[in-house]
């Protein structure tokens, strides 16, 4: 694998095209994201967000098109490479994914202990770091259950963070949250994203959220199956002429849909 250049991409999407069966979910779908950025898709329900960064970490296999990761290209991947493309990322998936028969210390210590041969007291050292950093010190030896579901998702961050990932994806950290603790969140991923320099890459439709974190994001659409906007938030809502990207920003209903459903004039 050759060096990368700092200003060069971190994650290349190039043409890819999803589907399940003979349904087409995406197409013709590029962009590129640089280290250290807050990259967040968007779009509607159903547009194929958490699809697309399903294709990314290579839980699927895209029709057409490449995703290359860190100057790796994760579609064509070996066993070999893409063990060392998935040791360079973790995932925060919507529902957190803990193990509900592990304590917290054991979740977080599961990747550690999978992928590294390091003593069992530096683990536990790293498991307590990782859980300060989340703001859960002292939460050890708890349950998920035992735990709320804003802790559910610091959590599994802490465990997302366990091998120092060049890159963080988020589907949907905020879904199921109340609105206090989804701001939490946001500002616990600025903070990490600050201190760290870690690249992220955010899947959310919460309004909220996307003006206090985005740095940059793409608009997914249904119909168009594909990138219909990019931009800062700011840019697409106040500068952008397509009718879909202002009643996503401004949550106005698509006439057409509203007319189905109601059977308006």
């Amino acid at each position: 694998m050759k060096e990368r250049a700092e200003n060069e991409p971190i994650i290349e999407v190039k043409d890819l095209a999803a589907g399940f069966g003979e349904e087409i979910i995406l197409k013709d779908v590029t962009f590129s994201v640089y280290p250290g950025e807050i990259f967040v898709i968007i779009g509607g329900s159903g547009c194929g967000k958490s699809t697309l960064l399903k294709h990314i970490v290579g839980l699927y296999t895209p029709i057409s098109g490449n995703v290359i990761i860190d100057g790796d290209d994760i579609t064509t991947a070996d066993d070999y490479v893409l063990n060392r493309i998935l040791r360079k990322i973790g995932v925060l998936f919507q529902s957190g994914a803990l193990f509900s028969s592990m304590t917290i210390w054991e979740n977080i210590a599961l990747p550690l202990q999978e992928f590294t041969s390091l003593p069992e007291d530096v683990i536990d050292i790293l498991v307590r770091m990782k859980l300060q950093m989340v703001h859960l010190e002292g939460y050890e030896d708890r349950y998920p259950s035992e735990l709320s579901g804003g802790m559910q998702k610091r959590a599994a961050l802490a465990r997302a963070m366990a091998l120092d990932p060049k890159i963080l994806f988020f589907d949907e950290p905020s879904a199921g949250l109340d609105p206090v603790t989804a701001a939490e969140i946001d500002l616990l991923i600025k903070q990490l994203n600050t201190s760290l320099g870690t690249t992220m890459v955010i899947v959310t439709h919460e309004l909220a959220s996307i003006f206090n974190i985005a740095e940059r994001v793409i608009m997914l659409d249904k119909e168009a199956k594909g990138i219909i906007a990019s931009g800062t938030p700011q840019q697409l809502k106040e500068e952008s002429d397509d009718v879909r990207v202002q009643n996503f920003f401004n949550r106005k209903p698509a006439l057409s849909t509203f007319r189905k459903k109601t059977g308006a004039m």
